[in-house]
């Protein structure tokens, strides 16, 4: 499903080039639960930019599901982060006036169509990561946990590809962290794709697979499961 093939990433100020990725390889197939563990600096945020199509890299090649993600322009780039790529982010990205029920429905505004069980489908994903009695309140009458599962269902809500979570847990405490990582075990046995990037080596080994990065290329890789 997603195919790295040295991948480099470098950034220019002036005449100061920095070199962030260095020749990333890897793969990732469909139905895999892997973990990427990069500590800080590591050009961790740059993987994850490249990985959801945020950014193109600047050499190397990236496919995802088969199709070369350099050769694809802004609008289609755009399609691919909607349609196929559900993201989670450690610090939920909620609309905080907005309940969790439109929160969840909030893709599918930039969707080609809006279905007209919108409402029922966002509705069942609430009630699939625990929160059905939840489905009106605002993210501030939230816990930490429920508000990341908020944002579990609103990656789920267009079907997605692959999820990919950054961080996912990093903003939790240990209790919710450890109810977040059985949605995405859950979530992996019903089939998902699903990419968690790190860089904590208790969340990073609970996937089937860790990828980890050091100095802006893969160190090693490491079969858990």
């Amino acid at each position: 499903m997603i195919e790295f093939n040295d991948i480099a990433k470098s950034f220019t100020s002036g005449a100061i080039k920095t070199e962030v990725l260095k020749g990333v390889s890897f793969k990732v197939d469909k139905g895999e639960f892997v973990s990427i563990m990069a500590p800080s600096g590591t050009g961790k945020t740059t993987l994850l930019n490249v990985l959801g199509c945020l950014m193109k890299a600047t050499s190397g090649s990236y496919l995802f599901e088969g199709q070369d993600i350099e050769t694809l322009n802004d609008d289609q780039l755009s399609e691919i982060r909607n349609k196929k790529i559900g993201f989670v982010f450690q610090t939920f990205n909620l609309l905080e006036k907005t309940s969790a029920l439109d929160n969840v429905l909030l893709p599918l505004v930039y969707s080609d169509i809006y279905p007209a069980d919108a409402s029922k489908k966002a509705a069942g994903l609430l009630e699939a990561v625990g929160l059905k009695e939840r489905i009106h309140y605002k993210p501030n009458e939230l816990s930490g946990g429920q508000q990341q599962r908020v944002a579990i269902a609103r990656a789920l809500i267009n079907d997605p590809a692959v999820i990919l979570a950054d961080e996912p847990t990093g903003n939790l405490d240990s209790a919710s962290a450890k109810e977040i990582m059985e949605i995405f075990k859950s979530l992996h046995n019903q089939g998902r794709t699903i990419i968690v990037v790190t860089h904590d080596s208790s969340i990073a080994r609970q996937a089937g697979r860790a990828i980890y990065l050091k100095d802006g290329r893969v160190d090693k890789e490491e079969v858990l499961k």
